[in-house]
């Protein structure tokens, strides 16, 4: 699940493991693997990849969400820790908007950047473009 080379996903894992390793701090896991649509719907989306749409279209060819994730839960668990602030991990614009209105004040985003792939440059290039992922120097 997280050795995919197609995604970004294992990589950024084990970056944030390394800066927690180094800086202290939470890792919350939520299962919402594919952006929400499942694991089986992933492969699914893969096939369809291969024949040429991006993750985007494959989701919605299936017809499913483009992103089905919701953040609720890990600002529960946060508050349910008594974490009040917080450096987020992330690349993804929705999940800074997810802290906008909450009791959980982000004060600063790091981001995750990995080394593209051959098998994941068009997924990160679509996640950039289409997504508003916040990828830079690496990522470009």
């Amino acid at each position: 699940m997280f050795g995919s080379k197609r995604c970004d996903c294992g990589e950024q894992l084990e970056r944030s493991l390394e800066i927690l390793a180094e800086k202290r701090g939470v890792l919350i896991y939520l299962r919402q693997e594919g952006r929400g649509i499942g694991l089986i719907n992933k492969l699914r989306a893969y096939q369809l990849q291969d024949t040429g749409l991006n993750t985007l279209d494959a989701n919605t060819h299936l017809g499913l969400k483009v992103d089905d994730r919701h953040y609720d839960i890990a600002l529960n668990i946060l508050k349910d820790l008594g974490i009040t602030s917080i450096n987020l991990l992330t690349n993804n614009p929705d999940k800074i908007a997810a802290f906008a209105d909450g009791e959980i004040t982000v004060v600063k985003r790091l981001p995750l950047i990995t080394i593209p792939l051959p098998e994941n440059k068009n997924y990160l290039n679509t996640k950039k473009e289409l997504l508003g992922h916040l990828l830079g120097g690496k990522n470009k």
